[in-house]
């Protein structure tokens, strides 16, 4: 059995800082051509990043005696009302809303507001 309690002593030697370039950080210095690419660059890497888009119709809380009473042709009562809005989610979080469509045989959704987000600011 090891022991699990040696510890590495640091050595300062061992880190190589020859190579390392410093910037100069003056507030006063515009952000060059190079940061802008690479700012770019970083942001292009998340656009491939996929994510679940969902479209709720509605939701409620009920009990789960009330659920197990439920059976075929039960209606259960939802918390939204007819043509109001429907949410749009994102990986479970709020991105706005939106109403159905339907394009060639399939359903769709128009997005009829979208929510503010740190994220809308990227890529301006």
């Amino acid at each position: 059995m090891s022991n699990v309690n040696e510890q590495t002593a640091f050595n300062a030697d061992d880190l190589m800082l020859d190579d390392l370039e410093l910037e100069s950080f003056d507030s006063d210095t515009a952000p060059t051509a190079a940061a802008d690419t690479m700012a770019e660059r970083d942001l292009s890497f998340f656009r491939k990043i996929p994510v679940t888009v969902t479209l709720e119709v509605s939701s409620t809380e009920l009990s789960l005696g009330e659920l197990m009473k439920a059976g075929e042709g039960s209606v259960i009562e939802l918390d939204k009302l007819n043509g109001e809005p429907l949410d749009v989610k994102v990986n479970g979080s709020l991105m706005g809303h939106a109403e159905v469509v339907v394009i060639n045989d399939k359903y769709g959704m128009r997005l009829i507001d979208v929510l503010e987000s740190p994220l809308d600011s990227i890529g301006d």
